[in-house]
């Protein structure tokens, strides 16, 4: 497999760490995680669980379009080395905005989130121009 395609394997762990937190936060809220309908006891959430729970909920949101750029940029020919730098740096940042996310940071969030974004569409990008 590429770079690019381990990225992909680790982006989807990375992507589920998050949970740990809200399953911690459901646990300390109320005494026990509502494995029977955990998507209403989610809802119920506050502070650093539902911090995570948001985290995780996000980088779902993200999986699919990164996935699809790193396929995009195998499919069609993409430079080895600006794929794998791209999904390089998209693992790392999207790390970054997860801690960003936890850790209230605003701003800062937003501008992580919206270089990862960027990202993914150089994904693309690079796809197109070859």
């Amino acid at each position: 497999m590429t770079i690019a395609a381990w990225c992909v394997l680790a982006f989807l762990i990375i992507a589920y760490a998050p949970r740990a937190g809200s399953i911690r936060g459901a646990i300390a809220q109320e005494g026990r995680y509502d494995n029977i309908n955990p998507r209403a006891q989610q809802a119920r959430l506050e502070g650093a669980g539902a911090k995570a729970q948001a985290a995780h909920a996000n980088s779902l949101e993200a999986f699919a379009p990164f996935a699809a750029g790193v396929w995009a940029a195998h499919a069609f020919g993409a430079d080895p080395m600006i794929r794998d730098g791209l999904a390089l740096a998209f693992v790392a940042v999207r790390l970054v905005y997860w801690r960003a996310y936890v850790a209230d940071w605003g701003n800062g969030r937003s501008v992580v989130w919206a270089l990862g974004f960027l990202i993914t569409v150089a994904l693309f990008v690079a796809a197109g121009l070859t």
